[in-house]
């Protein structure tokens, strides 16, 4: 089954932004920098983004 990587991330060079979804075959999910650890909005960040 293929799987696909949606993103709203406009501002992405990977995000097709007309159907929301990340061009990239995968990505890698890091923790934020300098952030308390446990929480998802500490642990979920897209360590693929590049700035557009």
């Amino acid at each position: 089954m293929a799987q696909k990587i949606y993103c709203s991330v406009e501002s992405c060079a990977f995000n097709a932004t007309d159907k929301n979804e990340c061009t990239l075959k995968s990505i890698q999910v890091t923790p934020c920098t300098n952030c308390q650890k446990g929480t998802p909005q500490d642990e979920s960040f897209c360590g693929s983004y590049k700035r557009d």
